[in-house]
């Protein structure tokens, strides 16, 4: 048993719409608060054990591995759809804990999750904390505080935008410290590395979690388009990279919600892989000059990603929601690994605080 395993149980759950693994740490007394934590991409619920270990012990906390994820039935994600495949899965798993409503945790592409299941079932999501989270208007190819496409077929998003090399390691098993490896991309860009360092046992448990990414088209990255717009590839209509493909994934509606849940919204301001000036948007890697041929900024602008974000969360208080920004210094792309104290005080008192 590992050092933070405690009380966590790893167990399959059929729901009505798949069989869903999850990581589970039942409440240690009645009347207690439900808390789903969803996950985000190349990883799995896995990657919550440390913060489920922390959380006060009167809260009942699942982790489920979203499809093609972790150890959760494999089932095709239909990108048209975007993100609504998983939130539709959450709401079956909700159904088959018999939990009425939940507090909702959503990490990186969880993030657009999470705010899905507010807008499709409001009375179920009591509040929010997105953890660096990805954009309302997806990841890549759009700019502006609205999501506005910089091309008609949503070119630079998408499946065809993704790392072809990377997606062969993870097919592969590739446990090698090799540069763009999994691992690699762990150490460099999941934290930042010049803050954190996983221990030896925190690394081989959080790329085995990544290893069990399921690839294709219908899984990471998806299929993809020819375009001829800069950099010629726009988004197919199957897997992951499409799902959260503008064209496919909009959850702006939550500003529409009368009143949204309250929203607590924390990020590291060191993070590659969300922000303004993404390391992972091939628009500012064009602009960078790491890939060619960008057309300059008016035709191919970076995406705003965290303007977009509190465009949306402040558009929300005018329907009566409220929002906390918490931007912890030095921290990458996964604060609650992190920053662990800061980051459990700002959920705590999130939670506590709300109802």
């Amino acid at each position: 048993m590992n050092t933070v395993e405690k009380d966590i149980v790893s167990r399959q759950l059929e729901t009505a719409r798949l069989r869903t693994h999850m990581l589970e740490r039942a409440a240690a007394e009645v009347g207690t608060r439900r808390v789903l934590l969803i996950h985000g991409n190349v990883s799995s619920g896995e990657f919550f054990r440390e913060l489920m270990a922390s959380v006060p012990p009167s809260w009942h906390v699942v982790a489920p591995d979203l499809r093609g994820y972790g150890h959760t039935e494999a089932a095709p994600i239909d990108a048209v759809r975007g993100v609504r495949d998983w939130a539709d899965d959450l709401d079956a798993l909700l159904d088959a804990l018999n939990w009425p409503d939940a507090d909702v945790l959503g990490w990186s592409m969880g993030g657009g999750v999470a705010l899905q299941l507010a807008v499709q079932s409001t009375r179920r999501v009591r509040s929010l904390t997105l953890v660096a989270p990805v954009s309302p208007y997806g990841f890549g190819g759009t700019h502006g505080a609205e999501g506005t496409p910089n091309s008609p077929d949503f070119a630079g998003s998408g499946g065809g935008t993704v790392n072809a090399a990377f997606v062969a390691a993870v097919a592969a098993g590739d446990r090698s410290d090799a540069p763009g490896s999994p691992r690699d991309v762990l150490r460099k860009f999941y934290v930042n590395p010049a803050r954190f360092a996983p221990t030896a046992e925190q690394e081989e448990r959080w790329l085995e979690s990544m290893l069990h990414t399921r690839t294709g088209d219908d899984f990471y990255p998806g299929d993809a388009a020819a375009s001829p717009h800069w950099p010629h590839v726009a988004p197919g209509t199957r897997g992951v990279a499409n799902a959260f493909s503008a064209q496919h994934m909009n959850v702006s509606a939550f500003a529409d919600l009368n009143p949204p849940p309250p929203v607590l919204w924390v990020r590291g301001d060191a993070d590659a892989i969300i922000g303004d000036s993404s390391l992972f948007d091939l628009a500012h890697l064009g602009a960078l000059g790491a890939v060619p041929g960008w057309p300059g900024a008016q035709a191919c602008p970076p995406q705003p990603m965290l303007a977009q974000t509190r465009a949306l969360l402040e558009r929300a208080t005018q329907q009566g929601g409220e929002f906390r920004e918490v931007v912890l210094p030095g921290v990458g792309h996964s604060p609650f690994i992190e920053a662990p104290g800061e980051f459990l005080a700002a959920f705590t008192a999130h939670l506590e605080g709300q109802h």
